[in-house]
């Protein structure tokens, strides 16, 4: 009996103990973040993490942050959004961290966001480019460019460098990122004179996209926009190939992932994203990024993997500069990131809390995403 009493006294310390959170060492400053680490979308997460822990061990290697370490506490939130809240609320309650970064998607970061904002956590988004994002409150920041200049970037491509006056857009549904940046896209195309002949759509994970192709053939478009994420996008190329639709597709930047060429082969070439870097800018900022993160991880970081360590950068510039390490004075001290110099370019956050900075525009060819311009905001 008494060894009975002893085990349960033992459990229930232990419960006691885990639900008051970890103890608080003074000489760290606790980081979380969230991303889809598994799922649909597990090259997004895996590349942002990747970035953010090269950050963050040169950070510590380099003495930390005003001589306290970065404690980065990472959750895979599987890319669904009932996840990404459930893992975000226990960074915040239970690891008690001062600042969280992530997600990718949209529709993540927004499941996220308002819990950070209620908490009075800030939180930085490396990439989720929807408007709705950072709208969520005064604690929610991004380092990324947002869809109305993404999505007018590639209209004014589609009409300026391949001189198409008519599309058909091809969107997922269920996404907030993909029907945002669609919407921009047609807007403009519009405003600037061009004719929508075609607004079809999907949802993720379907694998047969052949009746919405068919009906966009029929229509004879000058370029198709399908700003959706690489998984359907693959897909999507291979069988507008195989139905005969031969002219380009065009996408943002849900398209940047290395898994895209393998499902969609030889049927991608000749067509092109907007993104947020090319590892073939002579900047030396960006080569030495480059050549740190091959030697690490042995390959070429994608944009998600700079953005990530961006997101890192910018955060631990505004710690060097906050009057205090508590939340408040984090978030004020983010907030005032001007001009700061971050692999994908010059980062300055505008009153709304997101990044104003160029985009770029990549062809693919033989597997592989070429520079092809850069339009600045």
């Amino acid at each position: 009996m008494q060894k009975r009493f002893i085990a349960v006294l033992f459990m229930v310390s232990a419960f006691l103990t885990d639900s008051c959170g970890p103890k608080i060492n003074p000489n760290e400053i606790r980081i979380g973040e969230y991303g889809s680490l598994t799922g649909a979308q597990a090259t997004f997460g895996t590349s942002t993490d990747n970035g953010i822990k090269l950050a963050v061990d040169e950070i510590n290697g380099a003495g930390g942050i005003n001589g306290k370490t970065l404690k980065l506490t990472a959750y895979d939130d599987q890319g669904d959004p009932a996840e990404a809240a459930v893992v975000v609320t226990k960074l915040i309650t239970q690891d008690q961290v001062q600042v969280v970064l992530g997600e990718v998607a949209s529709s993540l970061s927004l499941a996220a966001a308002p819990i950070c904002q209620q908490n009075k956590i800030p939180m930085i988004s490396p990439s989720s480019t929807n408007p709705k994002v950072t709208q969520v409150g005064d604690y929610v920041f991004r380092v990324c460019f947002i869809d109305p200049f993404q999505g007018q970037v590639m209209s004014d491509f589609a009409m300026n460098n391949l001189k198409a006056q008519t599309a058909a857009i091809l969107r997922d549904q269920k996404s907030d990122y993909s029907m945002g940046l669609a919407d921009f896209f047609v807007k403009r195309f519009k405003e600037k004179g061009g004719t929508i002949v075609s607004d079809q759509s999907y949802v993720a994970g379907d694998v047969d996209f052949k009746s919405q192709l068919t009906n966009i053939r029929g229509q004879k478009p000058d370029v198709i926009f399908v700003p959706g994420y690489y998984g359907e996008v693959g897909l999507i190329a291979k069988q507008a190939r195989e139905l005969g639709v031969k002219v380009a597709l065009l996408g943002g930047d849900g398209w940047d992932s290395s898994k895209l060429y393998e499902i969609g082969g030889a049927a991608l070439d000749g067509c092109y994203f907007s993104s947020h870097y090319s590892p073939e800018s002579t900047d030396p900022k960006v080569q030495d990024f480059v050549k740190k993160y091959q030697t690490k991880y042995g390959q070429v970081p994608d944009a998600l993997a700079t953005l990530g360590y961006d997101s890192m950068g910018v955060l631990a510039a505004a710690l060097k500069n906050a009057k205090s390490l508590s939340e408040a004075d984090i978030r004020d001290a983010i907030a005032a990131t001007k001009a700061y110099t971050g692999v994908t370019g010059s980062i300055s956050l505008d009153a709304n809390r997101d990044a104003v900075k160029p985009a770029v525009v990549l062809k693919i060819e033989n597997s592989k995403a070429s520079y092809v311009t850069t339009v600045n905001p």
